[in-house]
């Protein structure tokens, strides 16, 4: 249960890097939050020199990225403990029909599976409903930082020589680079240029920040989906 109060952040995170280099020219902006992501696809620009940026791990190190995905964290979590309540509700149940089940007369058990089932069913649409509210805000963080950040790399690859930028978000095969050595990793260095022409400062960090785990780049880690086990009949 430890990580249940954060599993509303688990999120299948969609944001398509192709439309920079349209957003950077003037043409189209990303597509709105919950439209089908486009395939990722290379900036060319003019220069001979190539690198490689984690567009999503760029959105949520810049501080407005920070900041923003913080402040939903602590919007989620009223519904994330109405949840947490409904689920540990769910478990006393489960471990009193495992317990009691062979005690109990027929009819008694039977309303306890049966009202065992209809929360767990639900639990399960409520848990559904907010996962996919957490992702649908999350993305519209992302594609507002997304459309600024776009500007900012294309300016930095010009003023830098580079002709072609890869998104190394998805590792191969889902994404288009196999191998690419830290060398030509753009990301911290277009997080420090977006963070200068942002003007947001960096968020304090709170006193229990030591205890997250290392390499933890997002604002919230992978949480395990509540148990759906199905009562002994």
């Amino acid at each position: 249960m430890k990580n249940f109060a954060r599993f509303l952040m688990a999120i299948a995170f969609a944001v398509s890097f192709t439309a920079l280099a349209q957003t950077a020219g003037g043409g189209e902006l990303p597509a709105a939050p919950g439209s089908p992501p486009a395939a990722t696809a290379p900036i060319v620009g003019s220069g001979s020199k190539v690198g490689t940026i984690n567009i999503e791990q760029a959105i949520f190190a810049s501080n407005e990225g920070q900041r923003d995905f913080e402040a939903l964290s602590k919007k989620l979590e009223p519904k994330q403990n109405e949840l947490k309540g409904q689920n540990d509700e769910l478990e006393s149940l489960k471990k009193q029909l495992n317990t009691q089940g062979d005690k109990l007369n027929e009819d008694a058990r039977a309303t306890l599976v049966k009202q065992i089932e209809q929360k767990q069913k639900s639990f399960d649409r409520q848990v559904q409903d907010a996962r996919e509210d957490a992702q649908n805000q999350q993305n519209e963080i992302a594609q507002r930082i997304l459309q600024k950040m776009a500007p900012v790399l294309m300016k930095y690859a010009s003023d830098n020589g580079y002709g072609l930028i890869l998104d190394t978000t998805n590792p191969w095969p889902q994404g288009p680079v196999i191998m690419a050595g830290p060398s030509f990793d753009l990301t911290k260095a277009i997080v420090d240029a977006y963070n200068a022409q942002s003007g947001v400062p960096a968020p304090a960090k709170p006193a229990s920040a030591s205890s997250r785990p290392a390499g933890s780049s997002r604002p919230a880690g992978t949480a395990t989906k509540p148990s759906t086990t199905t009562p002994p009949k």
